[in-house]
């Protein structure tokens, strides 16, 4: 990635010039059945743009999941930055929500109500465990959305992760969106970047929002360039994370701890939920021991082994892996893991 960093062909890109841009724009709208594509230097901002594009008066609203990363952690910019009001709808483990709740929360034409103007999803779910979204539940919103006259915006930060997962062509599981985000730096591990993707009249309009929001770029194709990259070689292999998520998924369930619980079968890509039982340890505790090194788990594990993890909520970690995480560290963090679920199997009372 870095080599094609230093090898690839420059251009400006606010002036629309930048060939190795335009090249992983193409290739990005091919990808997800699209008319073309806008690179952007973050997912936050690719979303933002997308909801500002789809509510362009004051006084919309939106529809998503109350668990979606836009809701949680995008800092409200919709609301902040666009003055577009957020419908939450709850979200099921599953990361979907109930299509009736949608139908409910659409507002009727009222003086003292917002418009609705857009619902959007995320796929894979982030909170929900890097869950993939069930074709069958996307192609029913699709066509309720249609009847509603409502577009779809996919927060597809990890949507490759998803196709692959479901060994479809990631243009089918966004068929009925009008707009896409894809992150380059999620799976794909390319250093930054992601695009926005939808028809090209939406397009004209997400590159006056990037304008204005700061997120033109002049060279951008020393970010495109690793972007290609990725599409070529690591997009192949994501199938690899998913796998080395069920192996540590596997070893966890396998140890039969009372202090730390996962469920592998609901770890559908490459994100997995440690559940930790507040009475032997806590979600911080946890990462923070798997930072520590003792002597004793040298002699037990056989080496240094130093996991880095995040506690997401009172009683939950999310470990992910990605490109740089090889088969012989999954057997090494396996060690440490079953070294420390044995050495917490014990109440703190005790």
């Amino acid at each position: 990635m870095r080599k094609t960093i230093l090898e690839a062909d420059l251009g400006d890109d606010v002036f629309g010039e930048d060939p190795t841009v335009n090249a992983l724009q193409e290739r990005v709208a091919s990808l997800l059945g699209k008319e073309t594509a806008m690179i952007v230097p973050t997912g936050t901002m690719a979303n933002l743009i997308a909801v500002l594009g789809h509510c362009e008066r004051r006084g919309c609203e939106m529809i998503l999941g109350d668990m979606s990363h836009i809701h949680r952690y995008e800092q409200g910019g919709i609301a902040q930055v666009g003055g577009v009001h957020p419908k939450t709808l709850r979200n099921q483990p599953d990361g979907t929500f109930n299509h009736n709740e949608l139908l409910e929360a659409v507002r009727s034409e009222d003086v003292h109500f917002p418009r609705t103007a857009l619902v959007c999803v995320e796929n894979t779910h982030n909170m929900a465990g890097g869950k993939v979204l069930p074709l069958h539940w996307m192609d029913e919103l699709g066509a309720m959305c249609k009847k509603l006259n409502l577009p779809i915006h996919m927060d597809g930060a990890r949507l490759l992760n998803a196709a692959v997962a479901l060994k479809e062509p990631p243009s089918r599981l966004v068929r009925d969106c009008t707009s896409v985000s894809l992150c380059l730096s999620k799976g794909l591990g390319a250093p930054v970047g992601s695009l926005l993707a939808g028809p090209c009249e939406f397009i004209y309009r997400a590159r006056r929002l990037r304008k204005v929001l700061g997120g033109g770029m002049r060279q951008a194709g020393i970010i495109a360039a690793p972007g290609l990259y990725a599409l070529e070689h690591v997009y192949p292999r994501l199938h690899q994370d998913h796998e080395h998520i069920q192996i540590i998924a596997k070893a966890v369930a396998g140890c039969g701890s009372p202090a730390i619980t996962c469920d592998p079968e609901g770890a559908h890509t490459n994100i997995l939920m440690l559940n930790c039982n507040m009475a032997y340890i806590t979600p911080q505790q946890l990462c923070q021991r798997m930072e520590e090194v003792t002597e004793e788990e040298v002699a037990v594990v056989g080496e240094r082994v130093v996991a880095k993890m995040a506690a997401i909520n009172l009683t939950t970690v999310r470990l992910v892996t990605h490109i740089n995480i090889t088969p012989e560290d999954i057997k090494a963090l396996v060690a440490k893991m079953v070294y420390v679920i044995k050495e917490m199997d014990r109440p703190k009372s005790a």
